[in-house]
């Protein structure tokens, strides 16, 4: 949508639509990685907690946006 919002709009504020859309991207693989970690039938993962599953995914989205918010200026 983001995107699609660029296109009509414009893009005058580029770096708030850049870090809109690499927020959301990131989140998402973060989430992605965050479910692979945490599902019990992968073997990858097995000595690793789920507290500290989430802890890592907590710790790396904060990471994340506060990039994203520096970023912004």
């Amino acid at each position: 949508m983001k995107v699609v919002y660029m296109a009509i709009v414009g893009s005058f504020p580029f770096n708030s639509f850049l870090s809109g859309v690499l927020s959301c991207i990131g989140t998402a693989v973060l989430a992605v990685c965050f479910r692979i970690q945490v599902n019990k039938e992968n073997k990858e993962f097995k000595d690793l907690s789920q507290e500290r599953a989430f802890a890592d995914f907590a710790l790396c989205n904060f990471v994340l946006h506060l990039v994203i918010v520096n970023f912004l200026g």
